[in-house]
């Protein structure tokens, strides 16, 4: 008969009582198999002898694995293996049990994404291409950020971030997009959606209202509504939000703020006119209401200049600004910053200071440096030329190898391009076909403030190259082609109408 060997030592130094010890080395040894169902393991005082402990920790411990279900005792028949084809572990109480109070409903329930295969084209992503970031540039700058200031900077601690990545965002943003700002009233943040966060619990209190298009990015609003908001969406069209709308609403209801991403309008792409960006900042200042104005991708416009923000125009005063780093440099480095009027800036450093207190100095001087060595204009202009011609590329595959089943306007600017889908399309179905030819797409339901499904998609271009593009509308083409079980008909001069404009009926 097979003697079972125990393969542990015992260690009464330990915090865990022996005959713990014991029980989970037993466990182990069934749960490896090494003791097999129904094998009898030793009696209490045999066992005690050969390990040089009490009888009753062997008791204790038996008594502790009997209680898991992992060993029976017979009385007077020894003790044995339980027969169980039942996982015996799959029984134990976990470690965290399930609290018993109440949670708050979620404020934000995103529509799933499954998880793409191996080789599936994501042309439904709108992230910067990692591959073309200067990383060795970057972790030159980062060595250089810990080993010249040492242990000062990795003490260092500002709630409104580091000064001298401080002193490059505002000369930057007063630079190229005419914004009244200085370190002073600039704030670097871990993110947009912090930036976003911080500002609204500085202005909201529950059941204030906020206005947002009704094409948006649902994340931020999710952080306005937990920040205890209402939203009402209002609708968009060719020269962005509604003003018209917003002013017939400011008759009935008292507004707090306004959220919107006036450039390059996120998901539409559309740019607010200037007139309307005018109209909208004389408001809120006859109605006492703050704008959050989003400008996520500000440096990527292609066609002329791009325009000034509403922060930097003469209704300012009443607007907070927010942007980001992480389409300019990588998805991983989130940096974000918010620019805001002296006294909303001193309550908005209180409230980070109470929250946040410390920022990711080495890595803010880092990116500082990149700054200052003039990495970061070069990269963005190099950006903005590939961006461009991966716009164009983009465009050109859809008309190609779609012909009309989309029609779409080619943006002026941002990382992505807005179609309208031909109303005999399944979008649905043909985003499940697609997963089948490795391309990933769906509809803008997701975007739109009720989650509704939408005769829209927005593809972006920024995350492939142009072979790469070319071959992601290649499959899109063909999952429609078995989806109707026939060619799709190439029409190169395929009506192109504006999509933005369709969506705002």
């Amino acid at each position: 008969m097979r003697r079972w060997e125990l393969t542990i030592a015992l260690d009464p130094s330990r915090e865990q009582p022996l005959f713990l010890q014991l029980a989970g080395a037993i466990a182990e040894d069934i749960r490896r198999a090494v003791l097999k169902p129904g094998e009898a393991l030793p009696g209490s005082r045999e066992l005690a002898e050969r390990l040089g402990i009490n009888r009753n920790t062997v008791v204790a411990s038996y008594g502790e694995l009997a209680s898991e279900g992992l060993i029976s005792t017979r009385i007077g028949g020894g003790t044995f293996v339980a027969m169980s084809t039942i996982d015996p572990f799959a029984s134990r109480k976990p470690l965290i049990q399930e609290p018993t109070y109440a949670l708050a409903p979620p404020v934000y329930t995103p529509s799933p994404i499954s998880v793409a295969p191996p080789g599936t084209l994501l042309i439904c992503n709108g992230m910067p291409d990692a591959r073309l970031f200067p990383a060795s540039a970057l972790a030159r700058a980062f060595r250089r950020a810990i080993g010249q200031r040492g242990r000062s900077m990795l003490t260092y601690a500002d709630p409104s971030g580091h000064p001298r990545l401080r002193t490059e965002l505002a000369a930057m943003l007063a630079r190229t997009r005419g914004l009244p700002v200085v370190p002073d009233n600039l704030m670097v943040t871990h993110s947009i959606e912090q930036g976003i966060d911080l500002v609204a619990r500085m202005l909201l209190q529950p059941g204030d209202v906020v206005v947002v298009e009704a094409f948006g990015y649902p994340p931020a609003w999710s952080v306005l509504k937990l920040a205890g908001a209402r939203l009402i969406p209002l609708p968009l069209d060719g020269d962005g939000l509604d003003v018209d709308a917003l002013e017939a609403l400011l008759t009935h209801q008292r507004v707090r703020a306004v959220f919107l991403t006036p450039h390059h309008q996120f998901p539409t792409t559309v740019v607010m006119s200037p007139a309307r960006r005018t109209r909208l900042a004389k408001l809120a200042l006859q109605h006492g209401f703050a704008i959050i104005e989003d400008d996520y991708d500000h440096e990527f416009h292609y066609v002329g200049k791009p325009i000034l923000p509403i922060a930097a125009g003469a209704g300012g005063a009443n607007v907070i600004y927010v942007g980001s780093l992480s389409n300019l440099l990588a998805p991983g480095i989130s940096t974000g910053f918010v620019v805001a009027p002296a006294p909303v800036f001193e309550r908005l450093a209180s409230l980070r200071a109470a929250s946040d207190a410390r920022g990711d100095v080495a890595m803010e001087c880092a990116i500082a440096e990149l700054f200052e060595d003039g990495e970061v204009l070069r990269h963005m202009r190099r950006m903005r030329r590939i961006y461009i011609a991966r716009r164009d590329a983009l465009a050109t595959s859809l008309t190609r190898h779609l012909g009309s089943a989309v029609t779409f306007r080619i943006p002026d600017g941002g990382m992505g391009l807005w179609a309208q889908v031909d109303d005999a399309i399944d979008i649905a179905a043909w985003s499940r076909a697609g997963e089948h030819e490795g391309v990933q797409f769906f509809d803008a339901g997701r975007y739109e403030f009720f989650q509704r499904e939408q005769p829209f998609m927005r593809l972006g271009f920024s995350y492939y190259d142009e072979g790469e593009l070319d071959e992601a509308v290649r499959r899109m083409a063909r999952a429609l082609a078995q989806l109707h079980g026939r060619a799709i008909s190439s029409t190169r001069d395929a009506t192109v109408r504006s999509a933005q404009t369709a969506s705002s009926g």
